[in-house]
């Protein structure tokens, strides 16, 4: 029976999340729906990249030049088995957006979540604490934010690539951009955070806990935090489009990802200047990959903002 019992609780809070009005609202939300597929549609392609692309855009030794700026397959001059036509190198278009999307993908989500558990930290010591702690942890937050981001983002990768020698520098870029994402966008997060733990510490279950001489560590992890996850939560998933769009800008501008692995913004920055020569299908369609993945990411983050909005019930 003692071994039953976990299996037990556990179906039992899976049948309470899925009675719960959170799902519900998901289920009869067509837009919410709709977002939710599209995202795990374009997830699962460039998970499935190396099954689902007829070549490896990063092996140099599959670009052929002869198969160079052909057009779409569907035109005249189209040719098999590149779907959306090939780059100037002789790069199959199809097969660059699923592994560019793949790296987008990749450092978006580890940007917001480099940037969430910084601004989680401050925020709680910041709120929990107070004092000159909470002082110059904002005042640090406000130094950052007067800066514009961008300009922090380029000047961070800068700094790392002149650090690194030049054989480590293609490798070590993807996590330069996550370092540049999340630096400048923890500081959301810690306000947020701050903002609920000044009010949590305050109720009696905080004080309990302090008069029975629980940890400070252990309040803020085991006590306080849960119950400032709901607007983390909601940012998190609103800051993945900007993350992703951040990493595409810094690709764009020549100080993310090389051409040799290519994300969307190094794809777009790549054809942007083959566009006016005709090659339009170079740019067109990872610029359209790029705005699906973002209009998808902040139509889903404004249905969990709303539905997690107890004053909308």
């Amino acid at each position: 029976m003692a071994a039953g019992k976990p299996d037990a609780s556990r179906s039992s809070r899976l049948r309470t999340f899925l009675d719960s009005d959170l799902v519900y609202d998901f289920l009869h939300s067509p837009v919410a729906l709709i977002s939710a597929l599209v995202l795990v549609a374009i997830a699962m392609s460039a998970a499935l990249a190396p099954l689902l692309s007829p070549q490896n855009p990063y092996d140099l030794t599959q670009l052929y030049l002869d198969k160079a700026e052909l057009p779409p397959i569907w035109t005249a001059d189209g040719e098999a088995p590149y779907l959306l036509g090939t780059d100037v190198q002789g790069r199959d278009i199809f097969s660059a957006i699923l592994y560019g999307s793949r790296i987008s993908l990749m450092i978006g989500f580890a940007g917001v979540i480099m940037a969430a558990a910084i601004g989680i930290t401050v925020g709680l010591i910041a709120g929990y604490i107070g004092g000159w702690i909470d002082n110059l942890l904002m005042r640090v937050g406000d130094l950052v934010l007067s800066i514009p981001t961008l300009l922090v983002a380029i000047l961070v990768s800068a700094i790392f690539r002149h650090l690194l020698p030049m054989s480590l520098r293609d490798a070590f870029t993807p996590v330069i951009l996550i370092i540049s994402i999340s630096i400048t966008s923890w500081v959301q997060y810690a306000r947020l955070v701050r903002a609920s733990a000044m009010v949590e510490a305050r109720k009696e279950y905080v004080l309990a806990a302090r008069v029975l001489r629980v940890s400070s560590a252990r309040i803020m992890l085991s006590h306080i935090l849960p119950n400032v996850m709901t607007p983390v939560l909601v940012t998190a998933t609103l800051n993945l489009g900007l993350a992703i769009l951040a990493e595409a800008t810094l690709s764009f501008l020549g100080v993310g990802m090389p051409a040799t692995q290519p994300s969307l913004g190094t794809l777009i920055r790549i054809g942007n200047q083959y566009f006016f020569s005709g090659s339009w299908w170079v740019v067109l369609f990872p610029a359209l990959q790029l705005s699906l993945i973002i209009l998808a990411v902040n139509l889903l983050g404004d249905w969990l903002r709303d539905a997690l909005n107890p004053k909308l019930h």
